[in-house]
């Protein structure tokens, strides 16, 4: 299996959303509007440190994150890189596509010139604290998050 990573494009949304979908949790918190995602990929790629990236294999997409730029004044105006929503499709979990996935996103975020690359996740997914682990990632920080709607 050869899987590249691109920039998403448009067409690629449903596909992207079906991802996004393909877990417990996922299943329950998205949509199913497809226009309401379509909308915030045209708000996305206006957004000039905003990137929503695939994975492909030949035609399919197989594999989804979000790298978003942020530049700030602490840790000595450190740039970051906060990578989330991060996906591979079900029946292929566990062939290293993660791994690479990963790499990508830490590559882009060198290129970008950020000296830090963070990522949230949900404290159930057990599985992923594991794998993020391996990858280098510490769980150096808490996260909360408070829902505005």
């Amino acid at each position: 299996m050869t899987v590249t990573f691109r920039p998403a494009e448009r067409h690629e949304v449903a596909a992207i959303v079906a991802l996004l979908q393909d877990d417990a949790l996922g299943s329950t918190r998205e949509g199913s509007d497809l226009d309401t995602y379509l909308a915030a990929f045209d708000r996305m790629t206006t957004e000039g440190g905003n990137r929503l990236i695939v994975g492909i294999d030949g035609n399919r997409v197989v594999a989804t994150y979000q790298l978003t730029f942020i530049s700030g004044l602490s840790l000595r105006a450190a740039r970051r890189a906060q990578i989330e929503s991060v996906r591979v499709s079900s029946d292929l979990r566990g062939q290293g596509i993660g791994h690479r996935m990963i790499e990508d996103a830490v590559q882009r975020a060198k290129e970008a010139g950020c000296s830090l690359v963070q990522l949230t996740m949900n404290k159930s997914r057990t599985d992923s604290a594991r794998f993020y682990g391996d990858l280098g990632f510490t769980p150096s920080h808490i996260g909360y998050k408070r829902n505005l709607i």
